[in-house]
């Protein structure tokens, strides 16, 4: 990603108090521990004067559309329709396997932190239970955060599945770790996935943040899926 300037992320929508970017994959947000270029930098290069603030995030691996505040106004106005959840995010995401599934399927399990920047399904694989297409936790470990992600199979083959997925709470990785606990890890994902699994192997983290709908019809913002998926 180029440090003098600002072709490598593409602007979707820009007003007097709102960016929207297509992230691209394998950029940072902000400065990490390998010192790369992250996107933050070039934000405030690109944008002289006027200070980005951050809204919501997309992890390194994840692309598609992003949300950045132009003022503490709208800022505010944001992060409490984020609080709310009256924010939704729309995402696809190629996993590995065949979901065999052509309903919606609801995972309602509460995440937690764990090690090394790695966070778990806060219950015990005993205390989780399918009922039909949701899988739910009757009982769950202190200081587990409700999860909710919706999931629909839109494409794919026999060996891996395109998913629509959407996550009405809006926890660190949670797209990422309810697909791999039910046994279809996203392409590319070497933190929950198996690094040496073959059918896992991708180029990138294939998690694509395609569609963001603002409330009260404020807007709605289309990411195009990248063309690998």
């Amino acid at each position: 990603m180029p440090t003098d300037e600002f072709t490598a992320v593409a602007v979707l929508h820009r007003e007097a108090d709102l960016l929207v970017l297509d992230k691209p994959s394998g950029v940072a947000m902000f400065a990490d521990r390998t010192g790369a270029p992250c996107l933050w930098d070039v934000l405030k290069k690109y944008l002289g004067d006027t200070p980005p603030l951050p809204v919501h995030r997309l992890d390194k691996g994840t692309s598609g559309a992003l949300l950045i505040a132009l003022s503490a106004r709208r800022q505010a106005d944001l992060n409490r329709a984020f609080a709310a959840r009256r924010v939704r995010k729309h995402y696809f995401a190629r996993v590995r396997g065949y979901v065999d599934s052509p309903a919606t399927i609801t995972i309602d399990l509460p995440l937690i932190k764990g090690r090394k920047s790695r966070y778990r399904i806060a219950a015990k694989r005993a205390d989780i239970r399918r009922t039909g297409n949701r899988f739910h936790a009757f009982r769950h470990r202190p200081g587990g955060l409700t999860s909710v992600t919706h999931v629909r199979r839109i494409g794919g083959d026999d060996s891996s599945s395109l998913l629509a997925a959407v996550p009405l709470t809006g926890r660190t990785h949670q797209i990422r770790v309810h697909l791999a606990w039910i046994g279809h890890p996203i392409l590319g994902d070497h933190l929950y996935g198996k690094p040496t699994d073959a059918a896992q192997a991708w180029p990138r983290l294939a998690l694509h943040c395609h569609r963001i709908v603002l409330p009260d019809r404020a807007g709605t913002f289309a990411a195009p899926l990248p063309g690998n998926f």
